[in-house]
């Protein structure tokens, strides 16, 4: 495979431009010793390590001592496909999991002795509902709640609705709601103007190979879900048990983590913004940690950025980063 050709898989496989380019040098360097693959790089060894952090994470590439290891194109693709297959698999088995809690979660207390139970059991908060036209009614619950907004969309953009969806997403964000969604990766390449479209209302925007049933968690209050989990439009399941709930929000989270940020959707991604936020984090003092969960990262993604933007101001400490940011009136 071409360098051009390679390139374009790993963007295609999610990783940023940069990332692909570094992969294909490293190719031509694969067996040779750490250090000397990063001299011929013009890095320091700890700089390389943090450039290559995701294609090590992808167990495409090996640093060892002794030589630096890079798996060809054909074996990181079914490296990639296997990995996420299996993230796919724990993913619709949690779901799965979830699935099959609920109706013992609602069962009546008389099924129980009265010695197992304080006082009786209460049916869980919720109710299903069959409605053709469903923004109408999400937008009014949406209107009455305060909570941020979650999205698991396998496929929603086949409907009719999609332009009312918008709609109802721009006015919670406008309202200081953050508004996140997980797509499918096919979504890319067949819906790309819908993507667009949502990133430039303000919902943040990540993929997975797979997305197996649709959700909506709008803060710890409400969740919406097919009955039973899947793809299914009607009838649909609205949960106000708080547990249960929370419980659905701790899943995105999970599927959140796991999921691909598309790096040409990111807000301001072709702006200043993003680097002053991260300068400002710098400045302040905050960890890699503190600062993915302030702006909505990735760990990986934080430490990646971090290393370029202390490149790009010729400095060795993040304090030498701030001055230096300072001094050159970035912030």
């Amino acid at each position: 495979m071409d360098t051009l050709g390679a390139e374009k898989l790993m963007t295609a496989l999610g990783f940023p431009p940069e990332v692909a380019r570094l992969y294909d040098r490293l190719q031509a360097l694969s067996g040779r010793p750490w250090g000397e693959v990063a001299e011929n790089l013009g890095l320091t060894r700890d700089e390389l390590g943090v450039i290559a952090a995701d294609l090590v994470e992808a167990e495409i590439v090996e640093l060892r001592p002794d030589a630096v290891q890079v798996l060809g194109p054909a074996l990181a693709l079914s490296r990639m496909i296997e990995t996420a297959a299996d993230r796919a698999r724990r993913a619709h088995e949690q779901l799965l999991n979830i699935s099959r809690a609920v109706p013992h979660i609602a069962a009546r207390a008389a099924s129980l002795s009265d010695v197992d139970l304080e006082e009786s059991g209460q049916p869980i908060d919720g109710e299903i509902y069959t409605g053709r036209y469903f923004p109408e009614s999400l937008s009014s619950l949406v209107r009455r709640t305060t909570g941020d907004l979650a999205w698991l969309r396998p496929d929603q953009w086949t409907f009719p609705w999609e332009p009312d969806m918008n709609q109802l997403v721009a006015d919670a964000v406008a309202s200081g709601r953050r508004a996140r969604a997980i797509y499918p990766v096919r979504a890319l390449a067949e819906v790309p103007a819908v993507l667009e479209a949502r990133v430039e209302i303000g919902e943040d925007v990540r993929v997975l190979p797979i997305i197996p049933t649709r959700l909506l968690v709008i803060g710890t209050t409400h969740a919406i879900l097919p009955e039973p989990l899947g793809k299914i439009t009607t009838p649909r399941m609205m949960v106000r048990q708080r547990g249960l709930v929370e419980a659905l929000a701790l899943l995105f989270e999970e599927l959140w983590e796991r999921a691909s940020p598309v790096v040409e959707y990111e807000r301001g991604a072709k702006g200043e913004e993003p680097r002053r936020q991260l300068l400002h984090q710098l400045a302040s003092g905050a960890q890699d940690e503190q600062i993915a969960r302030r702006l909505g990262l990735s760990l990986r993604t934080v430490r990646r950025r971090v290393a370029e933007v202390m490149a790009e101001l010729g400095v060795d400490s993040r304090f030498q980063a701030g001055v230096e940011a300072c001094r050159r009136g970035w912030l």
